[in-house]
């Protein structure tokens, strides 16, 4: 029940989507976690099952009511123990309710601030109102993706809530955390979804600017513009992802699907690409998925059968490495990275709004009487 982050504490503001994504992360390395909920979402009588929303595993629940000033004490007296805050408000509701930058950092200089929006704390559009889409749309990252001809194709909300938003927090925490070690000072980490979402574009720059990469959709080595890196239907309905890029994964590739009988063009001959496709396509809708599989067991071909989420903690690779857990009867993600040392773990389920309220809040210090005080007056539940 350690890891890597064991010891450090930080004060998470609730919110939702990537920020919790990043408390998650936090969590599952070891840091321990106070979520301040709102109070008005308090359970009481707690629930006797937990709540569902997995991003928010790990974690001890307090419900503060943050308009009421014994409130936002509260949370301004564990700041005074905590190593980072983390909130996802738009710029300027924290300084409202009194827990700002400012404000925090004067109870505890050390104190790393971190802070996750859309668009950023500054800026034209810091305001306005976004999702994940917005984001990466205006980033850049959006519209290379998609096949030829058709429109740009959203990854879920991967790029921008996780990829480029709640893995950046968690990025920006831990490097702040670390020099606030070294210098005594904290900082404000301000990580904004639209950066993010760039920020991982920088591959497809570089190959803008080697000229190797089409601005048209869908005609390029990683964007199924190939047909050494694309999904193809098989027999039964399923999906066989395929991505031999290196030649001699090519000819494994090409070897495996029977086809190095015959006259083929070059890997790399670009206007040979669609006609290979459609060649492709025909051999994959020869065989079922799992006689694919079968095929190309064991070998370097790259390729691999497309998983549903309901298949994929099944498969004999995610099964031996652990890649999924069960924690109070919810199928789920395993802690990720992995610390040969320090291995992090899934230390409870989502709490239910409050939950721990006298339990957190004495680990972090605060008398039994404050705590009754504190209830009576409304500023918990």
């Amino acid at each position: 029940m350690s890891g890597p982050l064991e010891g450090i504490r930080i004060v998470e503001l609730a919110g939702l989507g990537p920020a919790p994504f990043a408390g998650m992360m936090l969590a599952d390395a070891g840091a321990d976690i106070i979520r301040i909920d709102r109070s008005d979402r308090a359970t009481y009588p707690p629930r006797q099952e937990p709540h569902v929303d997995l991003l928010n595993r790990g974690r001890r629940s307090v419900a503060v009511d943050l308009k009421a000033p014994d409130g936002v004490a509260l949370v301004l007296r564990l700041l005074e123990r905590a190593d980072g805050l983390m909130e996802g408000f738009r710029p300027g509701v924290a300084e409202r309710l009194g827990l700002g930058p400012d404000a925090c950092l004067a109870r505890n200089p050390k104190l790393v601030y971190g802070r996750m929006t859309g668009w950023g704390q500054e800026g034209p559009l810091a305001q306005a109102a976004g999702h994940d889409i917005d984001y990466i749309a205006l980033a850049g990252a959006l519209e290379p993706l998609g096949r030829a001809g058709e429109r740009p194709l959203p990854p879920l909300n991967l790029v921008g809530d996780f990829g480029g938003g709640g893995m950046l927090l968690a990025y920006g925490m831990l490097a702040a955390i670390i020099s606030a070690g070294r210098s005594g000072a904290g900082q404000v980490v301000d990580a904004a979804m639209v950066d993010g979402a760039a920020s991982l574009m920088t591959m497809t720059y570089t190959l803008r600017a080697a000229g190797i990469w089409n601005d048209e959709r869908g005609t390029n080595l990683l964007d199924t513009g190939a047909h050494f890196y694309e999904v193809y239907e098989t027999a039964d309905g399923g999906f066989v992802g395929v991505g031999a890029i290196e030649p001699q994964f090519y000819a494994e590739l090409i070897r495996l699907m029977g086809l190095d009988g015959e006259e083929l063009p070059v890997q790399m001959d670009r206007g040979a690409w669609p006609r290979m496709k459609e060649r492709f396509a025909q051999v994959f809708a020869s065989r079922t998925r799992a006689q694919w599989e079968a095929v190309f067991a064991g070998s370097d071909a790259c390729a691999a059968p497309v998983l549903s989420p309901a298949e994929a903690p099944d498969h004999p690779h995610n099964r031996f490495r652990h890649t999924f857990t069960e924690v109070a009867g919810v199928v789920q993600p395993s802690p990720s990275p992995r610390f040969e040392g320090t291995p992090g773990s899934i230390r409870r389920p989502p709490p239910n709004p409050g939950q721990h309220g006298d339990e957190a809040l004495a680990d972090w210090g605060v008398a039994e009487a404050e705590i009754g005080a504190l209830r009576a007056s409304g500023a918990i539940r």
